[in-house]
């Protein structure tokens, strides 16, 4: 993708890799205009962030979801790359009953919000040039945490739809992008300290290296030798994984 002159729209762009990705594109002189829920987070980041824009959006809500599409085309017709990256991430607990709360809001947010949200743009999007669409998908797609198993399947659902999204839209000129990131310190599990995961400075600036290459696949270190694991001995690692995580500190 190219990395300026863009208008940027990012889901879940208050805080964490939204906000981080939503800066760093900011700064190289694109119009970016981030979204949520907190309104107190967006008004922050626009604050730090001046000529950066926001608009209100429940991505768990198809009326929010088409209340922002309409309010973005109106006011910003020259709309040309969505990054969808709102997520949540709770501890579902699969070795008993899961919630049903935690489990519908982790799919209805997290699969069915960039479906949702996509398909509100994508006409478009198909009608401007260097369009581009970035999927914000996880490693746990690949090489779950079984601690937060609900989350990591719709991540592994996101990766596949990404598949099939970048082979339809082949022919339109729209750059379908899936961006994985590994363990980031985030608010996502109180993992703003976590000594296990990755600066997010760190990983803003390598993930900006990959978008300026062009790459639809955007995989930060360590996130390139999960997304090679899935295949016929896959379990091996997701034990690995998960019995290192569970020998840490408490998750959540």
């Amino acid at each position: 993708m190219r990395m300026t002159g863009n208008t940027i729209f990012i889901t879940g762009g208050g805080s964490g890799i939204g906000r981080g990705l939503a800066e760093a594109f900011h700064r190289l002189g694109n119009q970016v205009i981030i979204s949520g829920r907190r309104q107190a987070r967006l008004r922050e980041t626009l604050e730090a962030n001046p000529g950066m824009a926001a608009i209100e959006l429940d991505i768990s809500d198809p009326a929010s979801i088409q209340a922002a599409s309409a309010q973005l085309l109106r006011d910003y017709p020259d709309l040309n790359v969505l990054i969808n990256n709102a997520g949540i991430m709770l501890l579902d607990h699969a070795e008993g009953p899961v919630d049903d709360e935690i489990a519908l809001s982790t799919v209805t947010t997290n699969l069915l919000g960039p479906v949702r949200m996509t398909s509100a743009l994508i006409e478009h999007l198909k009608a401007q040039k260097d369009a581009v669409i970035v999927n914000v998908s996880s490693v746990l797609g690949f090489v779950p945490m079984a601690a937060t198993a609900v989350y990591s399947a719709t991540k592994a659902a996101v990766h596949s739809y990404t598949l099939s999204q970048r082979y339809l839209l082949r022919e339109h000129g729209v750059q379908l992008v899936e961006l994985a990131p590994p363990w980031v310190r985030t608010e996502l599990l109180n993992s703003t300290e976590e000594e296990r995961a990755i600066p997010l400075e760190q990983f803003i600036s390598e993930a900006m290296k990959q978008f300026e290459q062009g790459l639809d696949e955007i995989l930060v270190s360590p996130a390139e030798a999960m997304r090679a694991n899935p295949g016929p001995n896959e379990h091996a690692w997701v034990n690995q994984f998960n019995d290192m995580v569970a020998a840490g500190p408490a998750l959540g």
